[in-house]
């Protein structure tokens, strides 16, 4: 009695068990074999061709590091990449949408309010701090608070406690020191920094 012959395994079949045995050359054919069908259930899903490219990249990119998983018993190679391809999809479906609900979220928030600041005043205005660091720390505060809070003379007297004529003092010693910083620096003669009125 004779033996029955078994049919030998097709291409496909081939292909598979080599890829699950980790032949990078059966990666590369399986790639150049399934990978317009995974792209195409990728565009037909998502808008972006560039999404799509991406989550045919990441299917094969899962399937080899995941290799091992694959039962050929199961199903095919293909429809394996199939099935890790839908998945990529729902995933890449799901990152768009909370990146939309961040997006919505942030366009509900309210308008920052405008400074009316213009790059030159903004440049001013660090210029300044970096000067007003340089002074003695009495002066400083009391330029800080006229510059930065926008204090009158007389609000400053009464948030530090010290008289008035004492504040006028710092101020004018210390405008005096930025004015001369200023023109070393070469701002146009008799210039004054942004943001420091006169005495109020």
């Amino acid at each position: 009695m004779t033996g029955i012959r078994q049919q030998p395994g097709t291409p496909e079949d081939e292909l598979a068990r080599r890829f699950r045995a980790g032949d990078e050359q059966a990666l590369r054919e399986a790639y150049d074999s399934y990978g317009r069908a995974v792209l195409h259930l990728a565009t037909s899903t998502l808008v972006n061709r560039s999404d799509a490219e991406d989550v045919t990249q990441a299917t094969f990119v899962a399937a080899w590091l995941g290799r091992e998983t694959f039962d050929p018993t199961k199903g095919s190679l293909v429809g394996w990449l199939l099935g890790i391809g839908r998945r990529k999809v729902i995933d890449r479906l799901r990152s768009a949408a909370r990146e939309h609900r961040v997006v919505e979220t942030v366009r509900q928030l309210p308008d920052p309010v405008p400074t009316g600041s213009d790059p030159d005043t903004v440049v001013d205005r660090l210029v300044i701090a970096d000067e007003l660091a340089r002074l003695p720390d009495e002066q400083r505060r009391m330029l800080e608070l006229a510059f930065f809070d926008d204090l009158t003379h007389q609000q400053i007297a009464a948030v530090t406690g010290v008289p008035l004529g004492t504040v006028k003092s710092h101020i004018r010693r210390g405008m005096a020191s930025l004015k001369r910083r200023w023109e070393v620096d070469g701002a146009a003669p008799g210039a004054r920094p942004a943001g420091i009125s006169g005495a109020r």
